[in-house]
């Protein structure tokens, strides 16, 4: 019988929000949202007392500091963050080489043949968020599975500073109870989609053959049936392969003239010819993305047979594809951005979208 892994998901509570209260005493209690004090300033991350007002990451600044009057905005401080997040990135390679960050303030772990050669992954998760509170005076919240879907989803249970398993024996149990809406590539649409075809729960999802989910949903039916039976066999990948570099500004005003345009889009152009000198990343593929003020998006893309990586090269075939897209005073942008992807030696590949992964509500053992 093949052996279970035994994967772990961390995730920083209120990683920006709780670096900055440990820093500025003053702002320990106090409602806090890190990001830009602007008309189009977006909240980074809010600290608990601030949430409790319905303030949340992603949320205008403005539509925070309604819902918040006394809400205390904090200018974004990344280099601070990176030192934290390395300090903890140290801490689980002393458990496990098999790290793969999601971000600065998650990962997933595999400790399923740790350093240490600690039997029970909840043992290892336990050490993990003590080392971390000790070294960084932060908390974190840790969740325990077989695998990586209910392993992101246990870490949200009991936040913060929460220990939560979902073990083998009891992983469809959980899932039968579990709101499509917290599956993994169930958006809002699909879940509307879902609720039409009488599903609601993953009970519900289980009860769908694989035919009818692949002819509802194409390629993500495989995955909805294979997550409603706990089964994801995604590895814990260690090792991430740059696949594009992008760069995106959103204006504090909306632009609609084509000297506006034209000089945003050459501002765009060196910020990228800057990130792709930085990262060393080699790609055929442009992307012009185009926000409109009413949030509506398009993309228009453009592959060369030579490699993109100075201002010269990408410049004219950005002006093309800005040539594709109609704006006007009546319908003036929001947001500009450009990215390389596609390696020099391949057809562009298409990206997979991040997980969303949300909070949970249901009972469930150690293990």
């Amino acid at each position: 019988m093949q052996q279970l892994r035994r994967i772990i998901h961390v995730d920083m509570d209120q990683f920006f929000a709780a670096v900055e209260q440990r820093d500025r005493p003053e702002l320990r209690g106090k409602p806090v949202a890190v990001g830009h004090d602007a008309m189009r300033g977006v909240v980074s991350t809010a600290s608990y007392e601030a949430r409790k007002y319905g303030v949340h990451s992603a949320q205008a600044i403005q539509t925070a500091k309604r819902l918040c009057p006394q809400l205390i905005i904090v200018e974004p401080r990344f280099h601070a963050y990176k030192e934290v997040s390395m300090q903890i990135r140290e801490i689980f390679s002393d458990y496990t080489d098999m790290i793969e960050p999601l971000s600065l303030d998650e990962a997933f772990l595999d400790v399923t043949e740790n350093k240490r050669g600690i039997a029970l992954a909840v043992d290892c998760a336990k050490e993990i968020k003590h080392r971390i509170k000790a070294v960084t005076g932060l908390t974190a919240s840790a969740g325990v599975s077989y695998c990586k879907f209910l392993a992101k989803i246990a870490s949200d249970y009991r936040k913060p500073d929460g220990l939560c398993v979902i073990h083998p024996d009891r992983a469809q149990d959980f899932i039968d109870q579990l709101r499509v809406e917290r599956i993994w590539g169930v958006g809002q649409k699909t879940a509307e989609h879902m609720h039409r075809m009488g599903i609601f729960v993953g009970a519900d999802l289980r009860r769908a053959s694989l035919t009818h989910l692949q002819r509802e949903f194409g390629k993500m039916g495989q995955v909805f049936y294979d997550f409603a039976r706990g089964i994801d066999d995604r590895p814990v990948i260690s090792e991430w392969e740059r696949k594009s570099v992008s760069c995106e500004q959103t204006f504090s005003e909306d632009i609609s003239t084509k000297v506006q345009v034209t000089v945003e889009l050459y501002n765009t152009v060196l910020e990228l010819e800057r990130r792709i000198e930085k990262s060393g990343f080699q790609g055929r593929t442009l992307t012009l993305k185009v926000k409109y003020s009413d949030f509506r998006q398009i993309t228009r893309s453009m592959t060369q047979e030579h490699i993109l990586t100075k201002k010269d090269d990408i410049l004219p075939l950005a002006k093309q594809l800005m040539g594709q897209v109609e704006y006007s005073a009546a319908h003036p942008i929001r947001l500009l951005g450009l990215g390389i992807s596609g390696h020099a030696d391949e057809d562009a590949k298409k990206i997979q979208p991040r997980p969303e992964w949300r909070e949970l509500e249901l009972e469930f053992l150690p293990w």
